[in-house]
């Protein structure tokens, strides 16, 4: 296999995973303004009553994806004619594509099932869990992939070092979903005010979107504790040095802070893309750390 090949494949796989992350950042411009059932009832589809603003960015969102889609599929191509067989690159390739179509699947449920725009029924609460998972399952493969094209070897599914890396991406994960709760709850009732919101948040009567947003911040000091203990914990054995660590580090006091930011500023739209990009990068750097430390060293 050329040397070549390789770098031009993780080169590629690189520009997808970050054409991916415009695609749910996009994806969070529509939730944000409500323009889920901007194409109606329809999937593939999109065939409203009347074209209006939530249409485009409705559609510019499925276009997006389908572009997304030919992307992981030439990249799931690509690494079986470009690594032999058993290279990690081709698993990675492949889940990425496993987990591209079945995304496409959980995005057609929500207009499907009408978990879009103002609904703020508890099927909709379960349906974006979902959602979220998936697609931090597929960012991850993507970025495997392309970590995987440069050398790296598959990682140790056994031992002390992969059942901590399971539970700081697990903590991570339970973070995202909260992210998620709180995000659609700030669009589907927007504070005029913090104190309004916070009492919104205690009201016993109020949205269950409402009432789960209150643990999102204590989801995150929790979550974030321990992503610094991790990457701290196993800093000075790291081969690549303690640049991955204290990237890790310094993405998760960015995303606390700009939380804050996000909170004292009633989560304008700007902001909340602005904190799921950062999250998004923050998760991509610690799969790649969690990769890392789980990888056994080549003798």
């Amino acid at each position: 296999m050329p040397a070549s090949d390789s770098r031009r494949f993780s080169r590629f796989a690189w520009a997808v995973l970050a054409y991916t992350l415009a695609v749910i950042v996009w994806g969070a411009l529509v939730r944000a303004t409500g323009s889920g059932a901007g194409c109606g009832n329809h999937w593939p589809l999109c065939t409203p009553p009347t074209t209006t603003v939530a249409t485009a960015i409705e559609f510019t969102h499925r276009a997006m994806t389908g572009l997304d889609g030919i992307a992981v599929l030439a990249l799931a191509v690509l690494a079986f004619r470009v690594f032999p067989a058993g290279h990690a690159a081709r698993l990675g390739a492949t889940l990425s594509a496993i987990f591209l179509v079945t995304e496409s699947l959980l995005g057609a449920a929500l207009v499907k099932l009408e978990h879009v725009a103002q609904n703020a029924s508890v099927g909709r609460l379960y349906s974006l869990s979902c959602h979220l998972v998936n697609t931090l399952t597929l960012v991850a493969c993507l970025a495997l992939t392309a970590w995987w094209a440069g050398g790296r070897g598959r990682p140790r599914l056994s031992g002390k070092a992969f059942w901590s890396a399971v539970s700081v991406l697990a903590a991570v994960i339970l973070l995202g979903i909260s992210g998620a709760i709180a995000a659609l709850g700030d669009t589907l009732f927007p504070a005029r005010s913090l104190a309004e919101a916070l009492a919104r948040d205690f009201d016993p009567a109020a949205s269950v979107f409402l009432r789960l947003r209150v643990w999102h911040p204590l989801v995150a000091v929790l979550a974030s504790a321990a992503v610094v203990w991790y990457a701290r914990s196993g800093a000075g054995t790291d081969a690549a040095g303690p640049r991955p660590a204290n990237l890790v580090m310094a993405l998760a006091a960015a995303q606390i802070a700009l939380g804050v930011l996000n909170l004292l500023l009633l989560a304008p739209i700007p902001m909340q893309l602005l904190h799921l990009l950062l999250a998004d990068l923050l998760w991509i750097a610690l799969v790649l750390l969690c990769a890392a430390r789980t990888t056994a060293p080549s003798s």
